[in-house]
């Protein structure tokens, strides 16, 4: 094996390189992860086992995970996470200690959106003017659930946990989000929004002055607010100019911030792991994303191939596996000592023998049956990973086996990360 570049094995020229993940996590260099993909490929749990092994390494590293499923904080043993980084206990079996290894520590904190969003305004707004925005229904309507705010909050609370330098190491678990892509598009969104025509539109009364300016803008601001009240209704267009009029001052602050989080992630110490199974849809999003990535110059370390089965029997082929089942279940076996298939001489046999050679090669049938589905998955997945790095041969790949259940405590992170550690493809 030849060492390729940091944090990156070389295997041989058919091969990917492997993704070397505890050398990325021994960087002190490294002081972002950002774990992305499509949803449902094992995001959550690659974030938490990779925060697991950091501060098993010696890394003080918080994992920040926008989950609603809080399965997070389940498997590392806590009660719940909420929006303030909590300490977890990486030593025993489920909790027992307080540090990892080498002085090494794990934080866990869960995004609370809204309250995020609350602490920006509190942060950005005086106590009146705060109070009236808190208050505010379309305020509240906008911080619980407007397209694009969980993920702009989510590069909000990245960008508030690295000024703070608690920590060396910061692990996100980017959002379930319909596309991967939105992680990195919302913020963009929202800050267009806020800055946009629409915005200006509402804002221009109270920036002409009153009655003043609302008869200086009589007959074009009349037709906008006549069209907009039938369009969104007259109780919620007034929501909308309250709120915009409070939150003017801020408007500029949420763009400039989302900027200075997007140049954060193009940094160097920042390491983007793309999380996919091996599945057509969840290896297409990755391949999206990393040519993505690239585009917007932003620093790939590899990708995470997660559920990757396996067998320790992979030299008996899925064809050969299936010719013997059928043989069995047909009565048919190969005479060992004529070489020709035949039925069996029952003559010799005690009394019974046949009834149970005949549930034997049942079962025997069965588990090869059961081989055959599993070589033929693998040989599926192989070609789908191949497709893949044909088009994107230069990205490091980690294999993660699948394991027979769900990952559900600290030991199963634990072995999720040794598996990371691996990287070589499962059954190898």
């Amino acid at each position: 094996m030849s060492e390729g570049r940091e944090g990156v094995d070389t295997v041989g020229l058919d091969t990917p390189p492997r993704l070397a993940v505890d050398r990325l996590l021994d960087d002190r260099e490294t002081r972002i992860i950002v774990c992305c993909g499509a949803g449902g490929v094992g995001k959550t749990t690659t974030a938490a086992a990779l925060g697991v092994r950091a501060a098993a390494r010696g890394r003080k590293a918080v994992v920040l995970t926008i989950d609603p499923a809080r399965r997070l904080a389940q498997s590392m043993g806590i009660d719940s996470l909420d929006n303030t980084p909590r300490k977890v206990a990486t030593t025993g079996g489920g909790g027992g200690g307080e540090d990892g290894g080498d002085g090494g520590e794990l934080h866990a904190m869960m995004l609370d959106m809204k309250r995020t969003f609350d602490e920006i305004v509190e942060a950005h707004a005086d106590a009146e003017r705060a109070r009236a925005i808190l208050a505010n229904p379309f305020y509240q309507s906008l911080s619980a659930g407007f397209a694009g705010t969980q993920e702009y909050m989510a590069m909000e609370k990245l960008g508030q946990l690295r000024a703070r330098d608690d920590w060396d190491l910061i692990i996100v678990d980017t959002p379930p989000s319909r596309s991967a892509l939105d992680f990195l598009d919302a913020p963009k969104r929202l800050g267009s929004f806020l800055d946009g025509k629409f915005i200006r539109v509402l804002m221009a009364p109270a920036k002409v002055g009153g009655r003043a300016g609302m008869k200086f803008l009589n007959v074009g601001m009349s037709m906008m607010t006549g069209t907009l009240s039938k369009l969104m209704g007259a109780s919620l267009l007034k929501d909308v100019q309250t709120f915009v009029a409070a939150m003017d001052t801020m408007f500029g602050g949420f763009r400039t911030r989302a900027d200075a989080t997007f140049r954060l992630l193009q940094a160097p110490g920042t390491a983007f792991l793309v999380v996919a199974a091996p599945e057509p849809d969840a290896l297409r999003e990755a391949a999206y994303f990393v040519e993505r990535l690239a585009s917007e110059r932003m620093p790939l370390a590899g990708l995470v191939l997660n559920r990757v089965h396996g067998s320790g029997a992979d030299q008996l082929s899925a064809e050969r596996a299936l010719a013997a089942a059928e043989n069995l279940e047909e009565g048919g076996i190969v005479d060992q000592e004529s070489g020709k298939a035949g039925l069996r001489d029952t003559a010799a046999e005690p009394p019974g023998a046949d009834d149970d050679t005949t549930a034997v090669d049942r079962i025997t049938a069965g588990l090869l049956r059961l081989h055959a589905e599993r070589m033929q998955v693998i040989a599926r997945e192989q070609r789908t990973r191949d497709r893949f790095t044909s088009l994107h041969p230069e990205v490091a790949v980690a294999e993660v086996a699948a394991l027979p259940g769900d990952v559900h405590d600290l030991a199963g992170l634990r072995a999720i990360g040794e598996r990371l550690a691996a990287g070589v493809p499962a059954g190898a």
